[in-house]
């Protein structure tokens, strides 16, 4: 068991890498904590875990809120004791999402509220908690985009993203000496709804599979796998790390310096 003893608090819990996330967690051992404004999928996730023995709960946050931030993490607290892993991981992609002159303002501002001010958010409240246990680890999920440009324009996202890059080597540092530890999962193009949904024609998809060595759009589950080493001991010394799961993009395209 990677995680026993360990309590989750997982943000986006109902779909994609949340969810696969929540129930890898719990199969370790973890007690986790659903977030997600779809009161369906999460409750679903919750199901699935306590059906193969695990234990969760489901809280409903939209984590722009930082009332509703606040309140998932004293949920955490009073259903499980404590916080020890939060994963900040909820995130959108709209589909209106473009270059500087085609995206609005309106599709730039929900972006970066939700993308970047919801990490923030989770952290000003969940790193408190961390501290309260006496230590854990903060995983904020950013994008391969964060450190590279998107072959398909989407410029509110990808500056989304590079800020959470960029807000987590600054928690890290701030953090460290408090046996707090904060990374970055970077994942590449993954076949979910909501990259799917965003490529919406076989010309876009093909235009990101192009560009991935090993050919082929990555598994939610894949990442899950990544987010449970951050969440675990065995990545003890991983800190304000930029953790690439990308099946060899950027190391294709991203010349070092």
């Amino acid at each position: 068991m990677r995680l026993e003893n360990q309590v989750a608090l997982i943000t986006g819990g109902g779909n994609g890498i949340g969810r696969e996330s929540a129930l890898l967690f719990a199969a370790e051992g973890a007690a986790v904590l659903v977030v997600d404004v779809v009161d369906g999928a999460g409750q679903d996730t919750v199901a699935a875990i306590e059906e193969a023995g695990g234990q969760a709960r489901f809280v409903h946050a939209d984590v722009s809120k930082d009332e509703d931030c606040a309140g998932m993490v004293e949920a955490c607290e009073s259903a499980f004791g404590k916080l020890t892993v939060l994963f900040n991981n909820a995130g959108i992609m709209d589909g209106n999402d473009g270059d500087s002159q085609a995206t609005s303002d309106e599709v730039w501002q929900r972006t970066i509220d939700i993308n970047l001010k919801g990490v923030f958010l989770g952290c000003r409240h969940g790193i408190p908690a961390l501290r309260r246990a006496g230590g854990g680890s903060v995983i904020n999920t950013a994008s391969f985009v964060a450190l590279m440009g998107a072959a398909t324009a989407q410029i509110a996202y990808t500056a989304s993203k590079g800020g959470v890059l960029a807000m987590t080597r600054e928690l890290a540092t701030i953090h460290a000496r408090e046996n707090i530890r904060v990374n970055a999962l970077c994942p590449g193009p993954l076949r979910t709804k909501l990259l799917m949904d965003y490529l919406d024609t076989e010309e876009k998809r093909q235009r990101r599979l192009v560009h991935i060595p090993m050919g082929r759009f990555g598994e939610a589950s894949e990442m899950a796998q990544a987010a449970l080493f951050l969440a675990s001991s065995e990545s003890s010394y991983v800190n304000g790390a930029d953790f690439v799961v990308d099946g060899g993009i950027t190391g294709a395209y991203v010349t070092p310096e």
